[in-house]
């Protein structure tokens, strides 16, 4: 009927190796939730290594064969593009969803049902939610430290609490831009750049009132490296002779044409160069090429130059000192001179040298320059700062916050359970068992704490038991049962709820299937026997060595 290379699984088996598969995720993951998390050391494809706590760093480097452990990853990485944070979260809840589920497909019961009641259980959730998250004020300062720290304690700068939060509030504020109806956008991507530079130390780190770039001026003797209050030009265009498009060939019959088409090409350049200089610039900087005569022009009128941009750069720049960039120099306009910035600098940090464009006015955009001590270091710290931004940025955005700590997740657990009496019919018990998947986040602080889980959970159950004391949770330092409020842990509301809405849904997709076929033609070498038989998973062996490659 098929090939022989086609293997395919279906029914119950496809739901214990699916669910197999992403506990299993779930499992390397789950030591790093909370404060006192582990780090887990990866090798990468490349030979490079990675130290890191990010659920999303962590996974993004497996290599996974079990299609059900692909899409687990992916959750994470959805993640970490909508909100920022939660990526650990995330893997563990939708682990424990399924996780529970199992008993119910081993019970016979229809997956379409599980779904059904798990979707009822996050219309609920999501509904306790918006009933227990306070606004804040997000020009607060103090307020909004404490929530940026919140999320970033967890990770591995966590240890330099305020600093890295104070970087990312710093930057999130400058670029974040008024679109009226108190909306505020806030691009990160685009108009925020972490620049590393090893060496000195993470005290050392700051957020610029400008941009800084990795690039000197085109003739660093003759060119002024420090010009305050600067004029600032920026081109995309090359100042340079214009070859042509194709091959051309002149002929030249005199000699002395040779010297006219030269001198023409000088003088097209001369022509650039006094367009430009007219605009009286102490600094051009253009994304294309830069020839030495115009240089020369430059350097003669005391003008700085900066060559061969990238565009990304260019576009910070221009955000920063309210500049325009020009296409071509005879469109310069006074108004597309830039005079936002207060200083233009090159400096040397390390053996490179960077120029910085600072004191700008009114940025809209900004760079953080991280130092530390090593490459790792930095790279575990920039994913932090990007975490913190996100959050920060979630928060100028929709300004409701949850309590951390494990407190929501309890809340909504208790409440879910009381509702779930008044659920009739078949979907009741489902219902109930997605409640009791909630509790997973808490546990599983409580866990990395090293505390004694069974006295934890069940004093915190009894704290909440009527869906009261929300701000309950565990400090994830020490494990002891407080309150969030006073101890200042904080989740933004919509990392909260992009969390559990990923996690259900996710498990809810993982629960529909019901066939997996896989018919991938291995090539085979050449002269190697017929095709062995398809192996087929059996459930006892659905955890074993396959599903996670060397």
């Amino acid at each position: 009927m098929r090939e022989d290379s086609l293997t395919r699984e279906s029914g119950r088996k496809v739901h214990h190796a699916s669910i197999q598969a992403s506990k299993a995720v779930a499992d390397i993951i789950r030591t790093t939730l909370g404060p006192r998390s582990m780090l887990k050391m990866l090798l990468t494809a490349t030979g490079g290594i990675v130290v890191t706590n990010d659920g999303n760093a962590i996974l993004r480097e497996l290599d996974l064969a079990h299609p059900a452990a692909k899409s687990m990853i992916e959750l994470s990485r959805t993640q970490d593009e909508e909100v920022g944070d939660g990526t650990t979260s995330v893997i563990v809840l939708a682990g424990e969803m399924l996780h529970v589920a199992e008993a119910f497909i081993d019970k016979k019961y229809h997956p379409t049902v599980i779904c059904r009641a798990y979707n009822k259980a996050l219309e609920d959730a999501i509904a306790v939610l918006d009933k227990i998250a306070m606004t804040i004020d997000v020009n607060d300062r103090i307020t909004m430290l404490g929530l940026v720290k919140s999320c970033i304690g967890t990770k591995f700068t966590g240890q330099f609490g305020d600093l890295i939060a104070d970087l990312a509030l710093d930057a999130t504020t400058t670029v974040g831009v008024d679109l009226g109806q108190g909306i505020r956008e806030v691009d990160i991507k685009k108009y925020i750049r972490v620049e590393k530079v090893p060496g000195g130390q993470l005290e050392d780190s700051k957020v610029l009132k400008g941009i800084m770039i990795n690039k000197d001026v085109v003739s660093p003797g003759k060119m002024r490296r420090k010009i305050v209050n600067p004029r600032v030009i920026l081109l995309d265009c090359p100042l340079e002779y214009k070859k042509g498009e194709s091959q051309t060939n002149a002929e030249l019959v005199r000699e002395e044409d040779w010297g006219v088409l030269l001198k023409m090409e000088e003088e097209y350049i001369e022509n650039l160069c006094v367009q430009i200089l007219k605009f009286k610039p102490d600094l051009v900087i253009t994304e294309k090429g830069l020839s030495d005569l115009a240089c020369h022009f430059f350097s003669k009128a005391g003008v700085s130059a900066i060559r061969r941009l990238r565009k990304p750069d260019n576009n910070r720049i221009a955000k920063a000192c309210g500049a325009v960039i020009v296409n071509r120099p005879d469109e310069l306009q006074e108004s597309d001179v830039g005079t936002g910035a207060g200083l233009f600098e090159v400096k040397k940090i390390g053996d490179e040298f960077f120029t910085f464009i600072v004191e700008c006015r009114d940025p809209k955009a900004c760079t953080v320059l991280l130092r530390g001590a090593s490459k790792d270091l930095l790279n575990e710290v920039e994913c932090n700062l990007q975490d913190a931004m996100s959050v920060a940025r979630n928060i100028i955005k929709n300004p409701k916050l949850l309590p951390g700590g494990g407190a929501t997740e309890l809340t909504v657990s208790a409440t879910l359970k009381q509702k779930s009496s008044s659920i009739e019919g078949i979907e009741k018990w489902p219902y109930e068992a997605a409640a009791l998947a909630f509790e997973a986040i808490p546990r599983t602080l409580a866990q990395n704490c090293g505390v004694n889980v069974i006295r934890t959970m069940t004093a915190l159950q009894g704290k909440h038991a009527n869906g009261e004391n929300a701000w309950i949770g565990i400090d994830g330092n020490t494990g002891a049962i407080t309150d969030m409020k006073e101890q200042k842990i904080w989740d933004a509301y919509n990392v909260k709820a992009q969390t559990f809405k990923t996690a259900i849904e996710a498990a809810c997709m993982l629960l529909r299937i019901d066939d997996i076929v896989s018919g991938i033609k291995k090539k085979e070498a050449p002269g190697s026997q017929a095709p062995s038989k398809p192996t087929i998973e059996q459930e006892g062996d659905a955890d074993n060595e396959q599903m996670i490659p060397e």
